[in-house]
């Protein structure tokens, strides 16, 4: 297509989960019963290990970096789409767009970082325990949070400059907030240069984690097969049973959404996808946390005790 075919857009238009008027009331209360449920599971689980002398470790370190990326994750999106349900007013300045894509993008993949930081914890914890407390250090983890926001800054500039380079032929986003593959739907052309990216270094920055993930946990099962126990086996599946739940959760998503051809994606189909990536998962994470880890459940419960026994 050439140039005198081609929009410039100033702002998108974006539709939300559904355009139907009559579904807006049950899309708001469901998006924010959510979305509470979200801070208030991630506020008291990061309560809970930072007043908690029994949960001030590294490990607890990395889960309380984990709740604040959550948070902070659905709320780049949420708030916004409330607002679109509940008033109809869906116009997003073009600036403001590209600043909800870097955003999410630097936090959606922070958090598979954060995962395989995690992941390496666990590993430490079950294959080498007797070094545990040597190797999982506070500095250790410090370094690999810091490491962590050294790559995914510069990984979400990248995508958000290109997209912002992109020359458009429509403004009406099949959206609930500004991402990649909707982004590139609406491009005049076929977005080449963007595809290569997210295939190639994109692909890189977001399966790193993951397949370190993957290495850690191979390891992790050659360890537990060798265990003779019946106890030492529950607890090591007690151990990693919640990280592997969350590993699941995040990856099986972010595979399905991004690692696409543009000409594939099924934009209706992919926003419901989404809304579990980035709305009821960060929700469930502290839920799965809080139920499978004996420590931060007691954690929870002697925090309780004294409120109420503050309250009395």
């Amino acid at each position: 297509m050439d140039n005198a075919n081609r929009t410039s857009v100033s702002d998108f238009v974006l539709l939300g989960l559904s355009e139907r008027q009559d579904l807006q009331p049950l899309i708001f209360a469901g998006l924010l019963a959510t979305y509470l449920v979200n801070l208030v599971g991630n506020s008291l689980l990061l309560g809970a290990v930072w007043a908690d002398p029994r949960l001030r470790s590294p490990m607890y370190f990395l889960l309380s970096q984990l709740a604040v990326v959550d948070m902070s994750f659905t709320s780049i999106t949420l708030p916004q789409a409330l607002v679109q349900a509940l008033t109809q007013r869906r116009a997003v300045p073009f600036a403001r767009c590209m600043a909800q894509l870097f955003l999410f993008l630097a936090m959606g993949n922070m958090e598979g970082y954060l995962l395989a930081a995690m992941a390496y914890d666990r590993y430490v914890a079950i294959c080498d325990p007797l070094r545990y407390v040597a190797v999982v250090t506070w500095a250790l983890c410090l370094k690999m949070a810091a490491a962590s926001w050294a790559v995914v800054i510069p990984h979400s500039l990248l995508h958000t400059i290109m997209a912002a380079r992109l020359h458009y032929c429509g403004r009406r986003l099949q959206h609930f907030f500004c991402d990649v593959p909707p982004l590139l739907h609406l491009s005049c052309t076929r977005p080449f240069s963007n595809e290569l990216v997210v295939f190639t270094e994109g692909a890189l920055v977001v399966l790193a984690p993951f397949a370190f993930i993957l290495a850690s946990y191979a390891r992790i099962g050659v360890a537990v097969g060798r265990l003779r126990s019946a106890h030492g086996l529950r607890k090591a599946l007690s151990t990693c049973g919640s990280h592997l739940a969350v590993v699941t959760l995040f990856y099986g998503t972010v595979a399905w959404l991004y690692f696409r051809p543009a000409s594939s994606y099924a934009l209706g189909r992919d926003r419901q996808v989404a809304v579990f990536y980035t709305v009821v998962a960060p929700a469930l994470n502290p839920l799965i946390y809080s139920l499978r880890n004996k420590e931060v459940a007691a954690a929870l419960r002697r925090a309780g005790r004294k409120v109420l026994a503050w309250g009395a």
